[in-house]
């Protein structure tokens, strides 16, 4: 079989040919070595494979990871080297559009005219050029901003099993970050379902924040290669926007817990030996690696939230506890307080912040949070002395607390803007003042008398009549 002149075409050197394919990973014979991460390509039928060079096996062999299907893929096909790692086409009208692992085109608009190429592989700003988190970014939901706010240049993780509004809780807060702050995004779908992306596009398209967002995925379906790569190919896109165009950029990543499974796919594939329950041994080092990226620096900042899968909600797991480790605000979404109707269904004992102090908070904010905690704790513990011989054989003061902790995880519920259209009650955003005023108010007992299904899935109080 002949081997068709694409890659010769575009002045690319013969390097070798492939020897084994083993599904994704192709080992590849070479006279000469290409360095790790370099970009090879071979050309079949018309179209272009690339693979990402890996592990060198000895002197003439290595073993590269396809970003493409192997079908296709045959023993002594000639492999190219591309003289470059991986890089993408970056440019001003970047924004609007919906791009794959390589900037091209998924949105059957033009490709790209690129100013540049970017390396996805790029070093992380030096430290001199990189500056702190700053303020709260106030998200207008009530139960993020008041008990986990989140914070401006910091990361942000969503922890939750599967089903409890992790996607949903993150598109509101695009469009939050849209219409609040008039910020730009940057999306990373991380093997995402088709369906989701799909939703997610016409959501944000509908909400009219589609011109200051940018939307890049690799899909459920796709190379390994592509899952693992996906999220660095998004990251240099908002590192683009904030280093050329001065952007504030949200960064956002669904779902960062398929980035370590496709990692630890590549690392079996390998020929690694997996470590703590058959993870790769290079998970911490994977991680660590995009997350020392998003930092913010002079020019503009990246504030990141990313959701991550806990799987079967064990927190304890090692992939979650990698990435729990970077983060500076943790939202953990629980399956019993969906099962009660709470949404969003965050757990407000287990969520929290680092900053959440007097310092970055104020005194007002910190005093009336750790109150809706203590209050919200309590009724926690006399939950199954309820259950067990009813609220009557409580004493007074806990009736008053665990009456006044119920009624405040209902007005901690939330109609969503991207839920309207299946629930029938319009989105609601709540300004951090008006929210800490009304929890000031639940703890004062202004509102003792008040039925409890008054204050549910509602914006604020003002003008609520008792």
């Amino acid at each position: 079989m002949t081997e068709p002149a694409g890659c010769r075409e575009q002045g690319l050197t013969p390097i070798g040919s492939i020897v084994e394919v083993h599904g994704p990973v192709a080992v590849i014979a070479c006279d000469t070595l290409p360095p790790l991460h370099q970009a090879l390509c071979a050309h079949i039928n018309g179209e272009t494979f690339l693979f990402e060079v890996h592990q060198h096996l000895d002197e003439h062999h290595l073993r590269a990871i396809t970003l493409h299907r192997s079908s296709g893929l045959y023993r002594g096909m000639t492999v190219f080297d591309t003289g470059a790692p991986l890089h993408v086409p970056v440019a001003p009208e970047c924004l609007g559009r919906l791009l794959n692992i390589f900037g091209e085109p998924l949105d059957d608009k033009p490709p790209l005219t690129p100013r540049q190429y970017r390396n996805v592989h790029s070093k992380p700003a030096p430290l001199s050029e990189a500056v702190g988190v700053g303020e709260v970014l106030q998200t207008g939901i009530k139960v993020i901003d008041l008990l986990c706010p989140f914070v401006k240049g910091g990361k942000t993780g969503l922890f939750g099993g599967a089903g409890v509004g992790k996607t949903v809780l993150i598109m509101e807060f695009m469009h939050s970050v849209a219409t609040l702050h008039q910020g730009v995004s940057v999306f990373a779908g991380v093997g995402e379902r088709i369906r989701e992306g799909h939703e997610l596009w016409h959501e944000i398209e509908k909400a009219g924040v589609l011109p200051q967002t940018l939307m890049v995925f690799g899909q459920m379906d796709e190379s390994p290669g592509v899952r693992f790569r996906i999220g660095l190919s998004a990251l240099t896109y908002a590192e683009y926007l904030r280093d050329s165009l001065q952007k504030e950029v949200l960064f956002v990543m669904d779902n960062i817990f398929r980035f370590v499974q496709a990692g630890s796919e590549v690392s079996s594939l390998l020929g690694r030996m997996p470590a703590t329950v058959g993870y790769q041994p290079t998970l911490t080092t994977e991680v660590a690696e995009m997350q020392d990226r998003i930092l913010s620096t002079q020019a503009g900042a990246i504030t990141s939230v990313q959701a991550v899968y806990v799987p079967a909600d064990d927190m304890t797991d090692p992939a979650v506890s990698a990435i729990l480790s970077h983060l500076d605000t943790t939202v953990i979404l629980s399956r019993a307080q969906a099962g009660k109707g709470i949404y969003p269904a965050v757990d407000p004992l287990q969520s929290g912040s680092r900053l959440m102090d007097r310092h970055t908070l104020g005194d007002q904010h910190y005093i009336v949070a750790e109150a809706v905690r203590e209050h919200l704790a309590r009724y926690h513990e006399l939950e199954d002395i309820i259950a067990m011989l009813g609220v009557e054989e409580l004493s007074s003061k806990d009736r008053k607390i665990v009456m006044r902790a119920r009624k405040l995880q209902r007005y901690l519920t939330q109609p969503f803007w991207s839920t309207a259209s299946h629930s029938g009650i319009p989105g609601v955003s709540v300004p951090l003042e008006q929210t800490i005023a009304d929890c000031e108010a639940f703890l004062r007992g202004d509102y003792d008398d008040m039925p409890e299904e008054r204050c549910y899935m509602r914006g604020t109080m003002a003008g609520v009549k008792q």
